[in-house]
């Protein structure tokens, strides 16, 4: 049987990309050689290409996604989309896959945009009865009163840009004279912010995905960091604990997984994804799902992947295996 062409497509045009490159480089080490012909793809804001193993850069023909391997033209039988942040995490990506008709592994285009968008899935979900935290929106350009943000959200509270990943430009705000600067540094992110209650309690990550029609809970990793909140340095540079299975209650535990369960399900996602709540007073309080999480070596995945006793070659396998039968 020919080995099927995955190609993994990385980079992107936000702040993550590097991030993005790491995780896609953990998905071509690890996909079955065996099994797949596995082509590296750069998306940036330059250009699109595939990088050869003698590092050589083939453009992607952006009318069918196909490119050149130094012999033959080949055209993906699918993506393994990797890309954090806009065009991989956004739904512009899948909907440019769409309509070419090649197969991807993250949710379709809508799923992807409304996910992406923290102040639009936060909307939905509360017509649903999941808990959040208050929040406060503000839009570039459009005034505001840092009074009115108190009486809605109180300090502390974070700031965030409303599309963006990896906790840039994220700020937590203990008073309001340091509200301001922190709306200032999220706008530098986004056109779109969202102001959140600063929930108390043990905050916890849990990735969900599907084996064709069965939608898998992974076991939750609880997030200890150093510094003030999960930033970036607590999530890439070392400064934090992640706990696999998170140390919380059998209760605890039930609850955070079905209300995992239940949004992935709500929003109609596929693939892997990764929510994050903050459990305070025994509830769990849902901040954001991730469409496309980190799969680098830093990653909340990857680990959940292994304590579930799958490789992540078993893994990946399941999430390409997925689209390749609906193919």
């Amino acid at each position: 049987m020919r080995k099927k062409n995955i190609a993994v497509v990385m980079g992107g045009y936000s702040t993550e990309f590097e991030i993005s490159l790491q995780s896609g480089q953990v998905v071509c080490d690890s996909l079955d050689k065996n099994k797949y012909n596995v082509f590296p793809i750069h998306i940036l804001q330059n250009e699109w290409f595939y990088l050869s193993e003698e590092e050589t850069k083939h453009p992607i023909n952006k009318m069918d996604f196909s490119f050149s391997d130094g012999t033959n033209t080949i055209i993906p039988d699918a993506v393994y989309n990797t890309i954090h942040g806009s065009p991989g995490e956004d739904g512009f990506l899948q909907a440019y896959l769409k309509l070419l008709g090649v197969p991807q592994t993250s949710s379709d285009f809508y799923q992807a945009a409304l996910s992406f968008n923290k102040r639009d899935c936060l909307t939905v979900l509360k017509g649903f009865g999941i808990q959040c935290a208050n929040s406060y929106y503000i839009n570039k350009g459009v005034s505001f009163s840092e009074e009115e943000i108190f009486k809605a959200v109180g300090l502390p509270c974070f700031v965030k840009p409303n599309r963006a990943g990896s906790s840039y430009g994220i700020s937590k705000a203990h008073t309001l004279e340091e509200l301001l600067p922190a709306i200032e540094k999220a706008f530098k992110e986004d056109s779109e912010i969202i102001i959140e209650t600063a929930i108390q309690g043990v905050e916890v990550s849990i990735g969900v995905y599907n084996n064709k029609d069965e939608i898998i809970v992974l076991s939750p990793t609880e997030i200890v960091s150093e510094n003030d909140y999960f930033d970036y340095e607590a999530k890439y540079l070392g400064k934090s604990q992640e706990i696999t299975p998170a140390r919380i209650s059998e209760k605890e535990t039930i609850d955070v997984k079905i209300i995992a369960k239940k949004i992935y399900m709500l929003l109609n996602m596929k693939g892997i994804t990764r929510s994050d709540f903050i459990i305070q007073e025994g509830i769990p309080y849902f901040i954001e799902i991730n469409a496309n999480p980190g799969l680098s070596s830093e990653s909340i995945i990857p680990k959940q992947v292994k304590e579930s006793g799958l490789t992540l070659t078993e893994f990946f396998d399941i999430l390409i295996e997925n689209v390749l039968i609906k193919n």
